[in-house]
């Protein structure tokens, strides 16, 4: 397996991993599934180019001889990384692709001189906070709406928040 920038040739790869991961009948293979939260799509292509295109944004994908196996994205907020949209393919979840993603995103993280990384995960989705605070990420007690109005983030459920994770970087 490599990890590697995204290009912009792979926005249609990457949505349907992303989506296939996030919402919907495949998500449910895995255990990082919004479906039961959101319905819709988590991304689409554009924004997969957006982010490809911003400079202060990296999306890294994990790749082997089949294609695409996961991604992260990557973006500087000031001294802090944020991580989001930590993707691995549903039927391949649970070996060590997310770890080795967070891993590189971590090694960006020293690189660009950051002094953590942080996150928002949807709060109801407990066995994944505790997956992120077992990876060293603490729950920082902060708290922010899931004020999305566009379609293409999904459509929720319930009312949402989020719950904000950090993680100090040692340089």
């Amino acid at each position: 397996m490599r990890i590697s920038p995204a290009t912009a040739d792979d926005d249609i790869a990457l949505e349907q991993l992303i989506n296939s991961a996030y919402r919907g009948e495949s998500g449910k293979r895995g255990w990082t599934t919004e479906t039961d939260l959101l319905d819709g799509t988590r991304t689409d292509a554009e924004l997969i180019r957006r982010i490809i295109s911003d400079s202060n944004s990296l999306l890294l994908k994990a790749v082997d001889n089949e294609g695409i196996l996961g991604c992260v994205e990557l973006r500087q907020e000031g001294d802090k990384l944020y991580l989001g949209m930590l993707t691995v393919r549903p039927d391949l979840q649970g070996r060590g692709i997310g770890k080795a993603l967070m891993l590189e995103a971590e090694s960006e993280a020293a690189r660009r001189n950051c002094k953590a990384i942080f996150m928002t995960v949807l709060a109801p989705r407990t066995e994944l906070i505790a997956w992120y605070v077992r990876q060293g990420y603490q729950d920082t007690g902060k708290r922010k709406p899931f004020a999305f109005t566009d379609p293409r983030f999904g459509t929720p459920k319930t009312a949402l928040e989020f719950a904000v994770l950090e993680k100090e970087i040692l340089l």
